[in-house]
């Protein structure tokens, strides 16, 4: 690098994320279980609404996205004005550290978050602060107790991720207001959608003027692709974030897709349930072979095993039968495996390989 040109402090300390494996070298068409992608694939609707707009690609598409942030409001009971809309909710999650952290400043999150957290801290030149988990679940307390008079962020993934596990709105609540008004409680719904009659923190974000919510269509709605995300925030946050996204940061078929897919509720309901069942069975049936993991609310379990030795063996011996999973080493669990729920064939042939692995038949 040349001495007279310099990248902002803290970019240099970024290391590079690493996404889920999708391929097995000599292995055609692997199960893909590492990414925690829904395995029925986008609603048909949306597959239908996107086709509709590929003649129009030469049209530039909408710049304030009135028809999808008005879909959004309309499905989950919320005001469209206070929704934006983001190239996946990673792009909104960065906005908020670009127009609300910088040097001298602190963001918190778990010692076990989303591993992208750290990498929005370093790029906006803040610092980033880890506090601990109990027994692989957030700890308000331990959160509380590491704000500052730095704090300008707090990002908590609820479902978590890795672990799945899932703090209740009696805890949510109470973080929200232990912090103090010039920081921001930023709450990850990437997984909400997995949970029964949760609403991602959004009656948090609606009494408060310090919390925000983000939400992707990348899980439940099958649309990891399309990169679409979206947040739900205070108005006078939304004002900021709106001066600093791009105008065209959407294009038009991720703007139709999204619209479709957000208002076939019966597709979403459908693909909740069957990975309720299949979670269970999956969880369950690992665990007959001495392989636990907590309860997970989201679209994937997080299984342990002895140590890292025997979670690599495992790792190896998937891969050997087509199936690829996420070792989580980097996410402070060298001996665990993060596994994405399937389809209920994909799910035994998961059981079956880790049987064989167990030396059970």
């Amino acid at each position: 690098m040349s001495a007279a040109i310099r990248p902002q402090p803290g970019i240099m300390e970024i290391a590079l994320y690493q996404g889920g494996a999708s391929a097995i070298a000599g292995i055609e068409n692997p199960l893909k279980l590492s990414s925690n992608e829904n395995p029925f694939g986008p609603s048909p609707k949306a597959v239908e609404a996107m086709q509709a707009v590929v003649a129009g690609l030469h049209r530039y598409p909408s710049t304030d996205h009135a028809p999808l942030r008005a879909a959004i409001a309309e499905m989950h009971g919320l005001e469209a004005e206070r929704i934006i809309i983001g190239v996946g909710s990673d792009e909104v999650l960065t906005l908020l550290a670009m127009a609300f952290a910088g040097p001298g400043d602190e963001v918190l999150y778990p010692e076990h978050g989303f591993s992208l957290y750290r990498i929005f801290a370093l790029s906006a030149g803040a610092t980033p602060v880890v506090a601990p988990e109990t027994d692989r679940v957030v700890d308000v307390d331990a959160m509380l107790a590491r704000v500052t008079p730095a704090t300008r962020l707090v990002y908590l993934a609820n479902p978590a991720n890795p672990t799945g596990t899932l703090l209740d709105n009696t805890d949510l609540t109470r973080l929200a207001d232990g912090l103090p008004g010039e920081c921001l409680l930023v709450l990850d719904g990437a997984y909400a959608d997995f949970v029964p009659g949760y609403d991602g923190g959004a009656s948090l974000v609606k009494t408060r003027e310090n919390v925000v919510m983000t939400r992707t269509f990348s899980k439940i709605y099958g649309l990891g692709g399309l990169r679409v995300g979206w947040g739900y925030a205070p108005q006078h946050v939304i004002n900021v974030l709106n001066r600093i996204r791009g105008p065209f940061n959407m294009s038009s078929l991720a703007l139709a897709g999204a619209e479709a897919a957000v208002r076939d509720q019966a597709f979403v309901d459908h693909c909740r349930q069957v990975n309720i069942e299949q979670r269970a069975r999956l969880a369950g049936g690992l665990a007959q072979l001495g392989i636990p993991s907590d309860e997970s609310h989201a679209n994937f379990i997080m299984v342990r095993l002895a140590d890292e030795a025997e979670a690599v063996a495992a790792d190896t011996h998937l891969k050997s039968r087509g199936i690829l999973v996420r070792l989580v080493k980097g996410y402070g669990f060298p001996e665990a495996l993060r596994i994405t729920v399937g389809r209920p064939e994909d799910v035994t042939r998961v059981l079956d390989a880790m049987a064989e692995f167990r030396g059970v038949s």
